[in-house]
């Protein structure tokens, strides 16, 4: 497969599974049900954005990674490409911390409901909970992440370089004609570097 085939595909499957995340995040996770003052029991559904709110900031510092990406060399290829590995792993942590205590994760929106705060007393409010399949889409995205991100490190050498428009001299003939100098500016070229 050609470098910039390659290039193409990862920095599209970052962009997407990055998407994915925010959908994910933005779902119910969690139905709590608890006995409400009068008794009876209530439920109450949790959203990611309640239950696991950090997946929205890491989902965007995966898209701005992949701008950073489609613009970086070879050495911050690595760099990059090690930063969303490692954001790919915090994916899984925040899922798996949020799996591990769902009431904890829970609690801010629990409160609202009942007044009752502190864990115990919110815990003890908990009769059943019940959780979807988000969490886990949410962390095997998590894992695609880390996945691409190391194949970012792996491969980014085999990438083209980037575009070089900005970076380019006036040559001796621009320099002596006034007007190719515009056009040459145009053209990318720094009228303010001396020439070749």
């Amino acid at each position: 497969m050609s470098g910039s085939r390659l290039r193409g595909m990862l920095l599209a499957a970052s962009a997407v599974l990055a998407g994915l995340v925010l959908l994910a995040w933005s779902q119910p996770w969690f139905t709590f049900t608890f006995t409400a003052a009068s008794g009876d029991p209530a439920p109450l559904q949790v959203g990611g954005d309640v239950a696991a709110s950090g997946l929205a900031p890491l989902a965007l510092t995966v898209l701005a990674v992949v701008a950073a990406l489609a613009l970086a060399g070879p050495v911050f290829r690595a760099v990059f490409g090690v930063l969303e590995a490692l954001v790919g792993a915090a994916i899984v942590a925040v899922c798996a911390v949020t799996l591990g205590d769902p009431v904890a994760s829970s609690a801010s929106a629990i409160t609202e409901v009942t007044g009752e705060s502190g864990h115990e007393a919110v815990a003890a409010l908990v009769a059943s909970t019940s959780t979807t399949a988000w969490p886990t889409v949410a962390i095997v995205l998590g894992v695609l992440v880390a996945l691409v991100g190391a194949l970012v490190v792996v491969t980014g050498r085999r990438w083209p370089v980037a575009g070089r428009r900005y970076s380019r001299t006036r040559t001796e003939a621009v320099a002596s004609d006034p007007i190719a100098e515009w056009d040459a500016l145009s053209d990318g070229d720094d009228p303010t570097a001396p020439s070749r």
